[in-house]
């Protein structure tokens, strides 16, 4: 299975990432197929760069995004934003 998910890189502390799509099978940083775009949270403004033609491509083949990368592909305009988007997968602090 191909997905779509986050390499983090930089320094400690100062996170990077890169949005590649990858072999599920592979190490987190190891090996990847393809490069779709770079996200940095600690710039300010956010910097958020994605080659939307890239990822329209490899989703039309089935590579299948983690939930974090679909909200990034979203706010970067690459997607639209589904109605039945999957439930989060934390779950929510207990009521006493």
């Amino acid at each position: 299975m191909v997905k779509m998910r986050l390499v983090r890189m930089g320094d400690k502390k100062s996170p990077v990432y890169r949005i590649v799509v990858v072999d599920a099978r592979k190490a987190a940083t190891g090996e990847y197929i393809d490069k779709v775009g770079f996200y940095d949270p600690k710039s300010e403004p956010v910097t958020l760069t994605v080659d939307a033609q890239k990822a329209q491509e490899w989703l039309a083949k089935g590579v299948q995004p983690t939930e974090t990368v679909k909200s990034l592909l979203v706010r970067a305009g690459a997607i639209e934003k589904s109605e039945k988007l999957s439930p989060s997968k934390t779950k929510g602090k207990k009521k006493k």
